[in-house]
């Protein structure tokens, strides 16, 4: 069975930089560190989510701190894939620890199951991009066997994101679709990231939903990226 404490670090969450959070990096650092966790990435919204903060965020990144409270601290950005298949921040990607990509209602027009998958795929194959954010959602619909193997193919994880399974109601065909998506990655041994997604910092680390799901797919954790601070870095080669 896998358990919540097997998991060490939380790579997707979100600071008052993106405009609908509400915890600074500080107090989201405090809490990772009272959740034990060895490492924390804050990757906040890029341009297309409104109130997110400027490009300009993500080139002063050297100066945001690497280690508080004794939680080592990476620096990412969860990147809107747009209808044209290309990222919504086009400048500073190079700046990043790591990019998530991730398909958002409110800077992207359903464009049909397929169409939606060519898009993800095509954003996962910027180098700087290591991760699919939330992948779970039928109001844009994605082909989870093409997803799956894009992946495969472009070195990159897929994410089980514990805030959807804590709002299914608005999520449609979440559970169905992870399950699915979750054979798959087996079938195919591409990794995943479990997420809090936390946009407070009572969330950070949160799991618990994530891994009731995992362990009713009888999920390898093997293909778990986020169980040591030493394979995550390997897989986004830091």
């Amino acid at each position: 069975m896998i358990d919540h404490s097997e998991f060490r670090l939380d790579i997707h969450t979100h600071t008052v930089a993106s405009g609908h959070a509400y915890g600074t990096i500080r107090e989201m650092a405090q809490a990772a560190a009272e959740k034990k966790l060895d490492l924390l990435g804050i990757s906040e919204h890029a341009p297309g989510i409104p109130g997110t903060c400027e490009p300009i965020y993500f080139s002063n990144l050297r100066v945001a701190p690497r280690n508080l409270y004794g939680v080592e601290l990476v620096y990412g950005c969860e990147i809107n894939v747009l209808n044209d298949g290309t990222l919504s921040l086009k400048k500073y990607v190079e700046k990043l620890d790591y990019a998530i990509v991730g398909i958002h209602g409110l800077c992207y027009e359903d464009a049909g199951r397929e169409r939606n998958t060519d898009n993800v795929i095509s954003c996962m194959e910027h180098p700087k991009v290591r991760f699919v954010s939330h992948p779970d959602d039928d109001h844009t619909p994605l082909d989870y066997e093409r997803l799956v193997l894009g992946a495969k193919k472009n070195h990159v994880a897929l994410e089980v994101n514990n805030s959807s399974l804590l709002k299914q109601e608005k999520r449609l065909n979440c559970v169905e679709n992870y399950k699915e998506m979750l054979r798959l990655c087996m079938e195919y041994a591409v990794p995943v990231v479990v997420s809090s997604d936390a946009h407070d910092p009572f969330y950070v680390g949160r799991f618990g939903e994530s891994c009731e799901l995992l362990n009713e797919a009888g999920f390898d954790r093997e293909l778990i990226v986020n169980t040591s601070v030493e394979k995550f870095k390997r897989f986004i080669a830091i």
